[in-house]
């Protein structure tokens, strides 16, 4: 079973980690399309009362990801398409965002970008997929939240949690594919850093149209 990693739990509520637990079982197919999950049995299994279960069911419905039920919820799981469509939004998202940097990039937001770029290269020196993949989230969700769209930043709101639960899939993959494959994503990011450092807006559109197709191969890869 995969897991989340140390950073995104701390702090979670009850409610948050069970919901985050369920999203991987969803993600990975392990809870497929179709199954039923029942408030009892969650809550047994995870040794908790019905209420911090019923604020799981919430959230992975609002996700899409489940339809609530009566007495609990039935899985609607998370296909080839749907993922690829969650790309097609982030892709929107970002390239808005990184567009809208472009002019005006703070510096703090470069040095933070480079030092995650660089803690991505120490993660995938010890194999921490993880930690690797909390990095690569860390990365978009602090550019985006830098650049200062509250109707943007509700958008992303929406979707973060299933793309940190897709991230944690395709990052196994990409550690599978060996150092050269590794490589690549962390240039990839350190490409995008270099861009908004640039401040050059037909430079950042290229970067990030490149990253994502890049990043549709990776998803077809996990996919398949």
């Amino acid at each position: 079973m995969r897991q989340y990693p140390a950073a995104w739990l701390k702090g979670q509520s009850r409610g948050e980690a069970i919901a985050g637990e369920l999203r991987l079982r969803i993600v990975e197919g392990t809870l497929k399309q179709g199954d039923i999950v029942s408030e009892n049995k969650i809550a047994a299994d995870f040794g908790t009362s019905r209420s911090p279960v019923r604020e799981a069911l919430k959230a992975l419905s609002n996700e899409g990801l489940i339809r609530l039920e009566r007495m609990g919820a039935v899985v609607l799981g998370l296909s080839a398409e749907d993922v690829a469509e969650l790309y097609d939004v982030r892709y929107l998202i970002e390239s808005f965002a990184q567009r809208r940097l472009a002019s005006s990039c703070p510096a703090e937001l470069i040095a933070s970008l480079r030092h995650r770029v660089d803690s991505m290269r120490v993660a995938a020196k010890y194999a921490d997929i993880a930690e690797f993949a909390w990095l690569d989230f860390q990365f978009h969700d602090g550019l985006i939240a830098t650049a200062g769209h509250a109707r943007i930043a509700r958008l992303w709101d929406s979707i973060r949690h299933v793309v940190l639960a897709v991230m944690l899939l395709t990052t196994e993959d990409v550690f599978a594919g060996g150092p050269d494959r590794l490589q690549r994503v962390v240039a990839k990011h350190e490409a995008i850093a270099d861009a908004l450092a640039a401040g050059d807006e037909a430079r950042i559109a290229k970067v990030v149209q490149d990253y994502f197709a890049d990043s549709r191969l990776t998803l077809r890869s996990a996919w398949s």
